[in-house]
């Protein structure tokens, strides 16, 4: 295994767990104690982990996105639930948006015996996902990437977004507040985001219940500006009211 891939596991498991022990991943990953020292200093200069005496414990930092492989690796469960609401809603002949989150891969992995459908998506992942499904056309909006969250951004991909009209748009975010609405790490993604929900008849947000009570770094869109809202997430009333006002349908799985 290499070290990339190594710190990549033991980020995921810092991520479920909230700490790691570095006797018990030395024996796990058959390398030495100071093989897993070096990668805990990693993870801390890159401002993911927090070492303590004999290991780490998560560093929880909203300045600092967790790469993507990290992150389609968190609620899965949820995700898939979450997918496979959202793959109800997708109809054959289709013409969809997703962004380059991690539940939108799910959607794209729900959605694959559906017909003739066309996706517009800025994510590599997806791209590389749907490559194989036979009769669907599927376009990348080109642009700049970017490596750890796999998506293309930027000016080149917003004006190939901009030139199209689709029937639905699934995206997520990093963030979902009461007051800030929708949030996203990196004003980049957020950019294309927009962008996106501009250019669709329907607008779908796919949230899973670890998004919501956090604010990100910059503002994707209000709560008015999307028509569903898909989630785990188990609202109270004041939620349901503050969505009833901003005429805004919520499917919680």
């Amino acid at each position: 295994m290499l070290a990339a891939e190594r710190r990549n596991e033991i980020l995921t498991q810092l991520k479920e767990e909230g700490k790691v022990v570095v006797g018990d991943l030395s024996k796990k990953y058959d390398v030495t104690e100071e093989t897993i020292r070096r990668d805990l200093e990693k993870l801390e200069r890159d401002g993911f982990a927090e070492r303590t005496y004999g290991g780490a414990v998560l560093k929880e930092n909203d300045k600092e996105e967790l790469p993507f492989l990290v992150r389609k690796r968190a609620n899965v469960e949820a995700k898939k639930q979450i997918a496979a609401v959202i793959g109800e809603m997708i109809e054959d002949g289709d013409r969809i948006m997703l962004d380059a989150s991690t539940t939108a891969l799910f959607v794209a992995k729900q959605i694959r015996h559906k017909k003739d459908i066309t996706i517009i998506t800025n994510s590599i992942e997806i791209l590389l996902e749907l490559s194989d499904v036979k009769g669907w056309k599927v376009l990348s909006t080109g642009g700049s990437l970017r490596a750890g969250a796999l998506s293309l951004v930027g000016y080149q991909a917003e004006r190939m977004v901009d030139g199209f009209y689709v029937d639905k748009v699934i995206l997520s975010c990093k963030g979902v507040d009461f007051h800030k609405g929708f949030t996203d790490s990196n004003e980049l993604d957020a950019g294309i985001k927009r962008q996106m929900l501009a250019s669709a008849a329907t607008k779908i947000l796919a949230a899973d219940s670890g998004k919501f009570g956090r604010i990100s770094f910059t503002k994707i869109i209000d709560f008015s500006d999307v028509d569903v809202i898909v989630t785990d997430y188990k609202m109270n009333e004041e939620w349901k009211e503050r969505m009833e006002d901003c005429n805004v349908d919520v499917v919680q799985c």
